[in-house]
């Protein structure tokens, strides 16, 4: 089976540094293979013998704590969910020059069409915002995208149960993987 984990909050600030070649290794140790990471921000592509996805976090954050002394938080997500998200994404949605798209993957614990209700309100003429399973998408005109109410989840306990890519990143994710 092929997954992606997807680490929250390495490498922001200066806090909680992770080196990727050190990574990859942490994972190779836990068993898994065709390692690959995908830019600093902790995306690790890899496969598993496994199916156990709670299982698999539970090592890997047992590994990372281990090899890094960081207790960092993962969502896992297998080649099929990143193929329904990345569907979900359409298509028109660019991280680029002219426009700002995130996708915000969510815990399980939060992960229900309800966290739309959550989510604090957009600015329709600039801005849109779809839940999928598993992740929240959103788009701004990138010109107001500082104007968006979305920036005061940052300061929420929500915001702690989910970890955040942008678009052009979550299409390159799904192409690593379908080529792991």
């Amino acid at each position: 089976m092929t997954y992606v984990a997807l680490l929250r909050g390495i490498n922001v600030g200066g806090k909680s540094k992770v080196e990727m070649s050190r990574l990859k290794t942490t994972f190779e140790s836990l068993g898994h293979g065709a390692v690959k990471t995908f830019i600093n921000s902790g995306n690790v592509i890899f496969t598993s013998d496994s199916t156990n996805t709670k299982k698999i976090v539970d090592q890997i954050e047992r590994g990372i704590e281990k090899d890094f002394n960081l207790k960092i938080k993962v969502i896992l997500r297998d080649l099929l969910t990143m193929k329904k998200t990345t569907e979900a994404l359409p298509e028109s949605w660019m991280n680029d020059a002219t426009m700002k798209c995130d996708v915000m993957f969510l815990w399980e614990d939060i992960d229900t069409p309800d966290i739309m209700k959550q989510l604090p309100e957009i600015h329709s003429e600039f801005e849109e915002i779809k839940y999928t399973p598993g992740a929240v998408l959103w788009r701004s005109d990138r010109h107001f995208a500082r104007k968006s109410k979305m920036y005061t989840i940052i300061s929420t306990e929500l915001y702690k149960k989910m970890t955040i890519r942008n678009c052009n990143s979550v299409r390159k994710i799904y192409a690593l993987m379908q080529a792991a």
